[in-house]
């Protein structure tokens, strides 16, 4: 709510300044009277309109992207991995390779499982061991058909 009051008082300061400017005795043409009128109304204008941009959320949507750019990012490496694991991979092996904490190695690969990219397996021990079908079966995709022929 202050990002919505501060900047509408800045674009009611900047208008304040316009209309003083306006109604002044001055050489509207004269540097001095461009750069104070610059100053004196178009910063706090610019500051208004970036007070009320973060106040819609225009930053939080950027925001958004980027993490959204770092998951996906994640993922690809994910899958990677897999590939050179045989297509099995453990939430330790991830989190140690990427640098990222154990927990977010377990979201995203709970995330790939849940969009069908995984599966999960464990061993006798108790270990939880993700197989991505897809990237094991990779080495048949030579020897691939079309869907009419048999």
């Amino acid at each position: 709510m202050g990002k919505l009051v501060g900047g509408l008082a800045l674009l009611s300061l900047a208008l304040f300044m316009v209309l003083g400017f306006v109604r002044a005795d001055v050489d509207p043409l004269a540097l001095r009277t461009m750069v104070a009128l610059l100053i004196g109304a178009g910063l706090p204008a610019a500051g208004g309109v970036w007070l009320l941009a973060r106040y819609r959320g225009v930053g939080s949507r950027i925001e958004h992207r980027r993490e959204q750019l770092r998951r996906d990012t994640l993922e690809a490496e994910i899958l990677r991995m897999a590939g050179r694991h045989d297509g099995r991979l453990t939430a330790v092996e991830v989190a140690g390779e990427l640098a990222v904490p154990t927990t977010t190695a377990e979201e995203l690969l709970n995330e790939l499982m849940a969009r069908d990219m995984a599966d999960i397996e464990i061993t006798d021990s108790g270990l939880l061991v993700y197989t991505f079908h897809d990237v094991r079966h990779l080495s048949e995709k030579e020897s691939a058909r079309g869907l009419l022929e048999s």
